[in-house]
């Protein structure tokens, strides 16, 4: 299994910690907002990687958290807590939108078949682990505290900006020009650990006792305190959206590398943007789509996700409205052509020829997702199979097994229990397509149909439907 990594910016060997044990965390939402076709895109590919993962031999504890206090509408600490703004926004309680968006998170990711991890936590449910890891950079000279917080202190952290590649100089520069700025920070690149409940947060609606006073943890130090809690001080992989990279993922860097001394994340999973007509998402321009919105458009959530499987996850994808009913007419031929499929039981005594086709097939598929995720080139083998003469009950055997990957819930795929005479006529069919009587299943297609039935020929055989 090779991957990207983002630290050293290069394809690598996988090679985890304690094989086959591999330890996975991922950047979940920060429940203020709607879950939109972006973040379901960032999840989906994260999804793949933990099926095939698991698909090649390993053994995956996957956690995934819930971010409900602390995350500010500014990187550097400039701005509002999201949930209390759109708290006010709303007149309902922080507590109600973290639940109600929470909701609405885990909804569309399980319409989209995407596994749940194996621990699903919550940010307020850990703030005396935050706690404790913030005392830790503080009694190791990494934090220092002013009246409005407790900041680290990124001089102190030697290799910090080596995940972005951008030097710590650059970032002062760039804040300088921001909006709120603690008079008593050292370095504006310097990041809050833990906001006191005064000036600008006095009102604060989330806060609990610390050491420090009454207050609340940044957003930084959570995923830090809880990855480790679960995953231990040093992880195979943490996954996540690009937008982290410079910021977000930086300091849980150098925050917890700081606290153990040790290698914090082996492998870094970057998943890159999600475009909408060419042009960045956002309410404003009203490109702003749910998973709610592509399903009133008549397109079904499994059809999102076959769409963003035929990028790559590091490269820019385009949604389109056009794009995305294609996904669903090319997911409805696939579906149906599983119905075909399951029509008929003709699986016969393979040849060694045909036996090392299967293989070739499956190698092909296993290779593709092996090198860095290739999911298009996965994809393309699929279809290949379907074209193929293989028989189909051992096409289906392949498409049940790459679908263990691909999340499309082919092997959910129903055929509809048709009458005995009509079953029959629809096997003719198929056996006289397969002797290039055309003249014959065009009569038994017609008396099917005159009994008031749909008949449709797919490449893997003909589908009757009520």
């Amino acid at each position: 299994m090779k991957l990207y990594n983002s630290l050293s910016r290069k394809i690598e060997e996988f090679k985890p910690l304690a094989p086959p044990k591999v330890s996975f965390y991922a950047c979940g939402p920060t429940v203020y907002d709607y879950t939109h076709i972006g973040h379901l895109r960032t999840y989906t590919n994260d999804d793949v990687l933990r099926r095939t993962l698991s698909s090649v031999g390993f053994d995956l504890n996957y956690v995934m958290n819930i971010t409900d206090v602390g995350h500010l509408t500014g990187d550097d600490d400039s701005g509002e807590d999201k949930l209390e703004k759109k708290a006010k926004g709303t007149k309902q309680t922080v507590w109600e939108v973290a639940k109600f968006y929470t909701d609405f998170f885990e909804k569309s990711i399980k319409a989209l078949n995407i596994l749940l991890p194996t621990t699903f936590i919550k940010a307020t449910d850990h703030i005396e682990d935050m706690i404790t890891l913030v005392k830790k950079l503080e009694e190791k000279g990494f934090a220092y505290v002013t009246k409005e917080a407790v900041y680290f202190d990124t001089t102190k952290f030697s290799s910090y900006g080596k995940l972005s590649g951008q030097k710590l100089d650059d970032k002062i520069q760039k804040s300088r020009d921001e909006i709120h700025i603690d008079s008593e920070k050292k370095h504006p690149a310097d990041f809050a650990l833990w906001f006191k409940k005064q000036g600008r947060f006095a009102d604060h609606a989330m806060s609990w006792d610390s050491p420090w006073g009454e207050g609340f943890p940044g957003w930084h130090i959570e995923c830090s305190a809880m990855s480790m809690k679960y995953l231990g001080e040093t992880i195979d992989i943490h996954a996540g959206g690009i937008d982290h990279l410079p910021v977000h993922h930086e300091n849980e860097i150098a925050q917890s590398e700081a606290a153990t001394g040790k290698t914090f994340v082996h492998y870094w999973f970057h998943n890159d943007f999600l475009l909408v007509d060419g042009k960045k998402m956002s309410k404003s321009l009203n490109n702003f789509y749910t998973l709610e919105d592509i399903q009133k458009k008549g397109i079904n959530p499994l059809a999102l996700r076959l769409l963003y499987l035929q990028t790559h996850y590091r490269k820019q994808m385009n949604f389109t409205w056009e794009s995305a009913q294609a996904a669903n007419l090319a997911l409805k031929n696939l579906r149906d052509q599983v119905i075909a499929l399951k029509n008929q039981q003709d699986r016969t005594s393979l040849s060694e020829e045909k036996l090392a086709k299967n293989d070739e097939y499956k190698n092909k598929f296993y290779e593709a997702l092996s090198n860095d995720l290739q999911t298009p080139q996965a994809l393309a083998v699929v279809w290949e199979v379907l074209k193929s003469n293989i028989p189909s009950t051992d096409k289906l055997d392949l498409l049940y097994d790459f679908d263990q990957v691909l999340g499309l819930g082919l092997s959910e795929v129903k055929t509809e229990e048709l009458p005995p005479h009509i079953f029959d006529l629809q096997k003719k069919i198929n056996e006289a397509r397969k002797q290039k009587d055309f003249e014959l299943s065009d009569k038994l297609r017609k008396e099917i149909q005159d009994q008031g039935y749909k008949v449709e020929d797919t490449p893997t055989g003909t589908v009757v439907k009520k």
